[in-house]
């Protein structure tokens, strides 16, 4: 038996979900993040399939999404976007840490996940973070400042007044640049990552992303098992059923 049990951990709501039989047990974790205008509870299936292979598996919900949500507008939402992104990067430490005092998370084994933002956060997170021994990718983004970059030139294109300065938006970028894995690739030392991304993804680009890619593949030209990319030729922004059982069976070989 699987249990799923809802808590809130200093004030963050998420999803615990573990086997009944390992539930006291120290165990490898998984934290998955979900993605922008999704909720924790969207990636069940993940968590199911990761527990099943005897996982401790954390489903948070980010800021403002969910449980947490504050009645923003979708554009008042997209205006937060990357303020929600490091928020959930600072809280994955939160998450950890808890389950680590209470003994049940095996230190040397902990991975993280997340798809479309939660990409893009696990990304993010492994610049700040070595505990993290093994992470996936799915539709993210790692080059922060050059995806805002993107964004603000198609908000403009499109006539959408952003309410920023020039100056503000310096300082965001300037902020950012402290999570952007595409600046500081050797932080990775040679831990296992896996990128999944569709071709034709029209939400989060995917040349950005295999751009990354082919950066970093000189970095594991002695562990080449321990990186790979899997570029889905029909998928635009939505995880394949290939991309999901990846990623289980990514952190069931590197945890």
């Amino acid at each position: 038996m699987i249990n799923i049990e809802a808590q809130h951990i200093s004030g963050i709501p998420l999803l615990h979900i573990v086997k009944n039989e390992l539930a006291s047990e120290k165990t490898p974790l998984v934290i998955f993040i979900h993605g922008f205008m999704s909720a924790k509870e969207n990636n069940l299936h993940y968590a199911y399939l990761l527990a099943e292979k005897g996982m401790r598996v954390v489903l948070p919900e980010a800021a403002y999404h969910g449980e947490r949500n504050t009645g923003y507008s979708n554009h008042e939402l997209s205006m937060k976007f990357w303020q929600i992104i490091i928020n959930e990067i600072h809280e994955l430490k939160i998450v950890k840490d808890h389950y680590e005092q209470l003994g049940l998370v095996d230190k040397n084994r902990i991975g993280v996940a997340g798809t479309s933002m939660g990409g893009i956060t696990t990304f993010g997170a492994l610049t700040q973070y070595d505990w993290i021994k093994a992470a996936v990718s799915l539709m993210g983004n790692p080059k922060y400042s050059t995806y805002l970059e993107a964004q603000i030139k198609e908000l403009r294109n499109k006539g959408v007044e952003i309410p920023l300065t020039d100056q503000e938006l310096k300082e965001q970028m300037d902020i950012l640049q402290k999570y952007d894995l595409s600046m500081q690739k050797d932080v990775l030392n040679g831990r296992p990552l896996l990128i999944w991304h569709g071709m034709r993804d029209n939400v989060v680009p995917f040349v950005q992303t295999y751009d990354f890619y082919k950066e970093i593949m000189p970095m594991y030209e002695h562990t080449p098992e321990k990186l790979c990319f899997i570029a889905d030729k029909k998928a635009d922004h939505k995880v394949s059923r290939e991309g999901i059982h990846a990623t289980v069976d990514w952190f069931t070989k590197n945890l």
